[in-house]
């Protein structure tokens, strides 16, 4: 798909199999894996749409991410589903909500009220507790707890999916993801949360630019995976 030109006047839409296809010029769009491109819902049929409705002389994939991620979907979540749900429940195994720091006492005060009510909205979620650390030493969640979550993770589709292994590389939290996944969350609230630390370090210490390009990146990451989650659950 990279570099393709573009050959076509009209972009479409047609229910096909269940789902929606991406028709350019009456030829319905697939995958790298020459999978048939289908959307499970109309929302998200129109969000891809849109992308190649926005093509102007060539494919440029970074300029797709709606399209990215629902290729993923269906040649590499659905092809290996077990293995992406275990890579993501694996997550809560040491979530990046619950490490917190120890000193100094204001950005741990500020952690543990930005950060615990995501911990206690994913125990009143889970029906389970989880283990919350003061340092960077691992303590092991209760077993319980784990299957609880690896549950809520298995429940979700091959396209939820595919946005939640974007969101969990970029986060550490795999509470994030079901927050998200949930709607017990805005992106770009939960990202505020997720770079707490990294913005009271610029209040200390001032602005890096390497280091707030690099967050703006990310964060326009994690934005697009959560919007294609919200998208996929619709």
């Amino acid at each position: 798909m990279t570099g393709m030109k573009r050959f076509w006047d009209k972009v479409a839409l047609e229910e096909s199999g269940g789902g929606f296809a991406i028709l350019l010029d009456s030829r319905p769009v697939k995958t790298p894996e020459r999978k048939p491109l289908l959307l499970p819902g109309k929302p998200l049929a129109e969000a891809v749409l849109a992308e190649w409705h926005d093509v102007e002389e060539k494919v440029v994939p970074a300029a797709m991410p709606m399209t990215g991620f629902a290729n993923a979907a269906i040649d590499r979540v659905a092809a290996d589903r077990d293995a992406f749900v275990d890579s993501i429940a694996a997550f809560g195994e040491s979530d990046f909500f619950c490490y917190r720091a120890d000193s100094p006492k204001e950005l741990a005060s500020r952690q543990a009220t930005a950060w615990g009510k995501w911990t206690d909205w994913a125990e009143q979620r889970l029906g389970g507790p989880l283990v919350t650390v003061q340092g960077i030493t691992h303590k092991s969640q209760p077993k319980e707890t784990l299957a609880q979550m690896k549950a809520a993770v298995d429940a979700l589709s091959a396209f939820q999916l595919a946005a939640g292994s974007k969101i969990t590389y970029l986060s550490g939290s795999l509470i994030a993801f079901l927050a998200l996944a949930e709607g017990a969350a805005d992106a770009e609230s939960l990202w505020s949360d997720l770079t707490l630390e990294e913005s009271w370090q610029e209040e200390q210490w001032g602005t890096d630019d390497f280091a707030r390009k690099n967050r703006e990146d990310r964060k326009r990451e994690f934005e697009q995976a959560a919007r294609f989650l919200a998208l996929a659950g619709e």
